[in-house]
């Protein structure tokens, strides 16, 4: 098999991939921007993404790139990583007592061929008070994360009360998915 490389700095898709038992080489190059056309639908913006990143490398004939990228959809509406508290309060806010989708966007290139896929996964939040947004934006600081959470932190323990599909896809890969893939190349 090829050389492996992880195209991420999230410590989450890290972790998600040596849960694998895969030898992998993380390589992030700096700049590659996350921009996509603004007619393109929702769901299928994180899929443009984790191509556009490929795109971006120039890989070895001997090496396997992994590209990902991870949104929250509510309503339509993309929720990326909050700027700041404030912002990250308001989309808890509209998340709270929702359902809204997390959809990973994944790309497996080689110089030869690309293989990229979508998995979504629906998050229901029950109500949740302003002290406890509070709470845990001071405490996770949540500003790297698409919608201002992380499904294994505080708030996805005392928050989430149904996961329809992967949890690991809510976390940023569905490692299961990325399994199979790099199984079938």
């Amino acid at each position: 098999m090829n050389k492996l490389i992880l195209a991420s700095n999230s410590p989450r898709r890290h972790e998600l991939l040596k849960g694998l038992d895969l030898d992998f080489e993380v390589r992030v190059k700096k700049g590659v921007g996350e921009k996509y056309p603004d007619n393109l639908p929702a769901e299928k913006v994180p899929e443009y993404i984790s191509k556009e990143k490929a795109a971006a490398y120039d890989i070895k004939e001997d090496e396997t790139l992994l590209t990902a990228d991870t949104v929250v959809i509510l309503n339509g509406e993309i929720m990326g990583k909050p700027k700041d508290a404030s912002e990250a309060k308001d989309m808890l806010r509209k998340l709270s007592g929702h359902t809204h989708h997390v959809v990973t966007g994944v790309s497996i290139t080689t110089r030869k061929k690309q293989v990229s896929f979508s998995d979504t996964t629906a998050v229901t939040f029950r109500d949740l008070t302003d002290s406890e947004i509070d709470y845990y934006i001071e405490h996770y600081k949540p500003f790297d994360k698409a919608g201002a959470y992380g499904v294994q932190e505080w708030i996805g323990y005392i928050g989430v009360t149904r996961i329809e599909g992967s949890f690991y896809n809510v976390m940023g890969l569905p490692v299961e998915r990325v399994y199979e893939a790099l199984k079938a190349f």
